[in-house]
C-alpha cells in the first residue's frame, strides 16, 4: 500500500510540475499536494497527516530549489491541524474538501510566509496574502473535491484489503 501511496504523491507532484503550469495565472497554480495532504489528515487523522505532509513537502522541496524544509514544515503542520479535525467531521460531506482547503492552503500560506520570514527574507505580507495566497485558495478549492475523493478511494481499498 505504501507504493500506491508513493505513486500518488509522485504522479501528482508530475500533474504539478508539468500540467499546472498551463493554467497558472500570474505564476498560481494549485498544489496538488497539499490538496492530498488535507484530504488524507481529514480522512485518517494527524500521524498520516503529517508522515504525508513530510513526505510531500520533501518532494516538493526537492523539486522546487527554494528554501530547503519550507514546504516540509509547512505541510507537516498543515496535515496536522487537518488531521486533529479527523474524528470531529462528517466525512462523507462533499464540501468538506473544499471547506477545508479554503482553511488549510490560507494557513499553510501563512506558515510558509511565517518560515521564510525567520530565514530572513523580506515580506511584505498584504501583497503576498492578496495575490499568492487567496489566488492559490482559489485554486485549491477547484481541485479539491476530485482529489478529495481519489484520496478516500485509495484510503478504502486499502482498508479492504486489510481485512
Amino acid at each position: 500500500m505504501i507504493v500506491l501511496w508513493i505513486c500518488l504523491l509522485v504522479g501528482a507532484l508530475i500533474l504539478q510540475a508539468t500540467v499546472t503550469p498551463l493554467i497558472a495565472v500570474n505564476g498560481i497554480k494549485p498544489d496538488f499536494l497539499l490538496i492530498i495532504v488535507v484530504s488524507t489528515g481529514l480522512l485518517t487523522g494527524k500521524e498520516r497527516g503529517v508522515g504525508l505532509g513530510f513526505f510531500s513537502g520533501l518532494l516538493q522541496d526537492l523539486v522546487s530549489g527554494s528554501s530547503f524544509g519550507v514546504n516540509i514544515l509547512a505541510k507537516m503542520v498543515t496535515g496536522f491541524v487537518c488531521g486533529m479535525a479527523e474524528r470531529k467531521v462528517f466525512k462523507e460531506y462533499i464540501f468538506l474538501p473544499a471547506i477545508a482547503l479554503f482553511f488549510a492552503t490560507f494557513f499553510n500560506g501563512i506558515i510558509m510566509l511565517l518560515l521564510l520570514f525567520l530565514l530572513g527574507y523580506k515580506i511584505d505580507l498584504l501583497p503576498a496574502i492578496l495575490y499568492n495566497i487567496l489566488p492559490q485558495v482559489g485554486y485549491n478549492v477547484l481541485f479539491s473535491i476530485p482529489v478529495h475523493k481519489l484520496v478516500y478511494k485509495l484510503i478504502h481499498a486499502n482498508r479492504d484489503n486489510q481485512y
